[in-house]
């Protein structure tokens, strides 16, 4: 096991973050000073470093190239007007990307040492955390496969990175979904609740048809009969319908998110009903006939809550209630924005402040 104290820190020697224009980010594509890196061989974690973020050195023969053994995860951290900052949940994912190494036959990093990566960097890079309302350090660990080997079983050794990138909102307005009824993104018995990233692989193609019909996203069914109301992209979706809020029951096929168990839980405390459960596309769709669904809407790291602004099922395009009018979510957002930005009292100990 590795000492939590050891890890090996080599400083950049002069930062970017000076020449960062952080009203003007586009999601994912300008990255911090550092990155958190970790190998595992000879059965166990071997030395942990911080350094300088810069590219990989990887063999053609690299598992992950060809058999896909790789999963990650997605948290951020916020800081506020008066520097204080910290992390959401890091619990809950560090769990999770554990939950998805067992299911993709990788080690799991020890959660101890993952917090104290995690910790350690958004704190030597704090400065790259931006302060705007819907700004935040967005967080990627990710674990995969690098055995110079390809003949197909589970790889011996594996590298662990943690790196981080500045980001304002993933969407700048409502989404138009689409109902799919064809294609599967995850199948029973499958890695659906795991963050593979073969999972978003296999659901680029059908993402980018809907697109080309000028929709955002997909709200996917389940595999079996394409009947079911699974997840809405790369997101968890909920529906208020007659005044209860609706969710997909977790299961093999849907994504345990940290954000929709926060969602569920303050709605709980708001004194709002709460519904688990198989949903059928058509009990939607007759809620969008009849004016009884409130509220549409996605959840998750990225987007936080995205609005949904219309739902397609084939040629007929439902459009839901404006915005203004959906006071759950936007409560929730109000919220969120707040508890991460330090302005309300957190009374389920989910923000871990790192100053």
């Amino acid at each position: 096991m590795i000492d939590t104290d050891t890890i090996d820190i080599q400083k950049i020697k002069e930062s970017k973050v000076k020449s960062m224009d952080f009203a003007n980010l586009e999601f994912g594509k300008t990255f911090s000073d550092h990155m958190f890196i970790m190998e595992y061989k000879d059965g166990k974690w071997q030395e942990a470093r911080i350094l300088p973020y810069q590219n990989l050195s990887m063999s053609p023969s690299a598992s992950v190239i060809h058999y896909g053994q790789s999963a990650f995860e997605g948290m951020k951290a916020f800081k506020n007007k008066d520097g204080r900052f910290g992390l959401f949940r890091p619990d809950k994912n560090i769990a999770r990307m554990n939950k998805s190494a067992v299911r993709l036959c990788m080690p799991e990093v020890p959660e101890d040492l993952f917090m104290e990566a995690l910790t350690r960097l958004v704190q030597m890079d704090n400065s790259w955390i931006p302060t705007e309302e819907l700004s935040s350090l967005y967080i990627r660990p990710v674990l995969f496969a690098v055995d110079d080997f390809i003949g197909v079983r589970a790889s011996e050794t594996y590298r662990f990175l943690i790196f981080t990138s500045p980001v304002n909102a993933y969407y700048t307005k409502p989404v138009r979904v689409k109902i799919e009824r064809h294609f599967t993104r995850a199948a029973k018995g499958g890695t659906g609740y795991a963050k593979a990233a073969g999972n978003y692989a296999g659901s680029l193609y059908p993402a980018k048809l809907a697109n080309q019909e000028g929709y955002d996203q997909l709200l996917w069914t389940d595999s079996k009969e394409h009947k079911y109301i699974e997840e809405s992209g790369t997101m968890n979706v909920m529906f208020v319908v007659d005044g209860k809020l609706l969710t997909p029951e977790l299961g093999d096929t849907i994504l345990d998110g940290v954000t929709r168990d926060s969602v569920i839980q303050l709605a709980k405390d708001w004194g709002i009903e709460v519904e688990e459960r198989r949903i059928e596309v058509e009990e939607i769709l007759t809620a969008m006939k009849e004016d009884r669904l409130e509220e549409a809407f996605g959840c998750g790291t990225a987007a936080t809550i995205a609005h949904i602004a219309t739902i397609a099922d084939g040629d007929r395009v439902y459009e839901l209630p404006a915005v203004e009018d959906r006071k759950l979510s936007n409560k929730l957002s109000k919220y969120f924005v707040d508890l991460k930005k330090f302005r309300v009292e957190d009374e389920h100990n989910w923000m871990i402040e790192l100053n």
